[in-house]
């Protein structure tokens, strides 16, 4: 367990200290903008899609160090992947943020599996998937996104246990 949270702090510091695929993208194909009002995270996401594959997608924005990490593993994981794969990948991380999928058993997360301890910081949770969130409805040409209540457009399912 001591190991897990080791790894969690140092992926956590290394993807807040160096982002991966932060900044714009000129030529997006997708935009979204996403807000946690409870922590205050605001992001913005661009992807370029060609033939239903993410090409490139990046972020920036102002965020707290764990929406930071969680949206730079993101990009380095959705990128070369279908749609499809990417909002599995988008279901899978969401469900193993809330509790709901256990990452010890069979998924596609892969590294992202680092983060399944925050599930046990609730107020952290919305942090870690906005990005997610932010992504899915890029996707969904929805230009703003927001982890709060009725306002998400994914809340039903995680409140809700929906899936």
């Amino acid at each position: 367990m001591a190991d897990t949270k080791q790894l969690y702090q140092e992926v956590i510091l290394d993807h807040n200290r160096k982002p991966r695929n932060w900044g714009t993208l000129p030529d997006a194909t997708h935009r979204a903008e996403g807000h946690n009002p409870l922590c205050g995270d605001h992001i913005t996401l661009t992807l370029r899609l060609r033939e239903d594959t993410v090409e490139a997608v990046n972020v920036q924005g102002e965020s707290c160090a764990i929406c930071k990490a969680s949206a730079s593993m993101m990009t380095t994981t959705v990128k070369g992947k279908t749609r499809t794969d990417a909002e599995q990948l988008i279901q899978e991380f969401r469900d193993m943020a809330t509790g709901k999928l256990d990452a010890a058993r069979p998924n596609h997360l892969g590294r992202l599996t680092v983060f399944a301890g925050v599930r046990d910081l609730p107020t952290r949770v919305k942090c870690a998937i906005l990005p997610w969130h932010t992504l899915h409805a890029a996707f969904n040409a929805v230009a703003s996104t927001t982890t709060e209540a009725d306002a998400d457009p994914m809340h039903e399912q995680i409140i809700g246990g929906a899936g």
